[in-house]
């Protein structure tokens, strides 16, 4: 058994077609073949149920990727601590981020990257921080940017900043004519919130005592839906902080500061427990360190560097 055939393996698992897998991998469509006709006989079990179009994977070929995922990532992480002892920052960077911060973050934070790490490929995809999970568990990614704490004794979490919530409302509420709003201010029935899935509603909810929604009639997919819908239906939402740079000088006058308690998240990257990536930890901690404005950044983050 071979990293190589491994790394086939991942690639006919995500294709299901071995010309493509055979492309991606930068070999002849017969080699990809043999390679993992070798590894299946040496295990003596069959990993692609070859009789389906496209290929499917057995079950017992679930197993066996699912492993060999881990061992991949084990093997870039010896590279990548060779690299860091020579002091070299390169490779590619598979980072997940959630729905709530990629609006605000993503775009500066490609730029900012490539400017200052010409040398690393970024591949960056937007999940629910359940899924983030699901995927570092398994190693398909390398981390992911999303609101903490996850309690998950095998996450490392590494808090970057923290930022406020504020509450968005109709003028045509009564609770416009308040310039700052408790959790027992804010009604229930008239608050529109995120579709299930997004952490920032179970946020949310939490900020309102868990108190049950007594009329919602749609949960949105985005923050912005959720402003739109408040300028036009009426009732209120809450929304992050640095989603107030996108409303019009208009809407900012909707917007009322949320206190008894303050409703803030935790933004953090999380890595596996085994990661060793050390410089390129710290590559994503600075550029975030120039885009979030000074006062959100976490005190540690702004003196020192990420230990692993």
């Amino acid at each position: 058994m071979t990293l190589q055939q491994l790394e086939y393996v991942l690639a006919l698992e995500k294709t299901r077609h071995f010309v493509r897998a055979a492309e991606m991998c930068g070999v002849t469509q017969p080699t990809l073949s043999a390679m993992i006709q070798k590894l299946e006989d040496e295990l003596d079990c069959k990993i692609f149920d070859r009789s389906r179009q496209p290929i499917e994977v057995t079950e017992i070929g679930n197993q066996i990727i699912r492993q060999a995922q881990v061992i991949i990532y084990q093997s870039n992480q010896l590279k990548e601590s060779v690299k860091t002892e020579k002091d070299t920052v390169s490779g590619t960077l598979n980072l997940a981020i959630i729905p709530t911060i990629a609006p605000y973050l993503l775009p500066q934070f490609i730029a900012t990257f490539r400017k200052s790490h010409p040398t690393i490929s970024l591949r960056v995809s937007e999940m629910h921080t359940s899924t983030i999970i699901e995927k570092l568990r398994v190693a398909e990614i390398d981390m992911a940017i999303l609101s903490t704490p996850l309690d998950d004794p095998k996450i490392l979490e590494v808090p970057l900043y923290y930022e406020r919530f504020v509450a968005y409302i109709s003028p045509n509420e009564p609770i416009y004519s308040r310039l700052e709003l408790s959790a027992t201010d804010m009604p229930l029935d008239k608050l529109w919130v995120l579709e299930e899935g997004h952490c920032m509603r179970n946020q949310v909810f939490n900020f309102c005592n868990d108190k049950p929604i007594q009329n919602s009639t749609y949960e949105a997919g985005s923050i912005g839906t959720l402003v739109r819908i408040v300028d036009v239906n009426g009732g209120y939402t809450v929304i992050p902080e640095l989603h107030v740079n996108l409303l019009t000088e208009d809407q900012k006058n909707n917007l009322r500061e949320i206190v008894k308690p303050e409703a803030t998240r935790e933004i953090s990257v999380v890595i596996r427990h085994d990661f060793v990536r050390e410089g390129i930890l710290n590559a994503v901690a600075e550029c975030i360190k120039e885009i979030i404005p000074s006062h959100m950044l976490d005190a540690r983050l702004k003196k020192f560097a990420i230990r692993l």
